[in-house]
């Protein structure tokens, strides 16, 4: 998802997409621990995208903050 996309959501959902995201960050690396993954690169992508999600959060919350 790009970030102009992201932009577009409301403060809920982003938190609530941050949410399954580190949850589904968490049991991906639960699991990689005990067996091997069948889609390794998987895991870089979330990371990525909670980035993204957490670098709209911040803007958003810096610009409240401001106005």
């Amino acid at each position: 998802m790009r970030a102009d996309e992201i932009r577009d959501m409301t403060a809920d959902d982003i938190e609530s997409r941050i949410r399954e995201l580190e949850e589904e960050r968490f049991r991906l690396l639960f699991r990689s621990a005990t067996e091997p993954l069948e889609d390794p690169l998987r895991l870089r992508v979330i990371r990525r995208e909670l980035a993204r999600f957490k670098t709209v959060r911040r803007e958003q919350r810096t610009q409240r903050g401001s106005v």
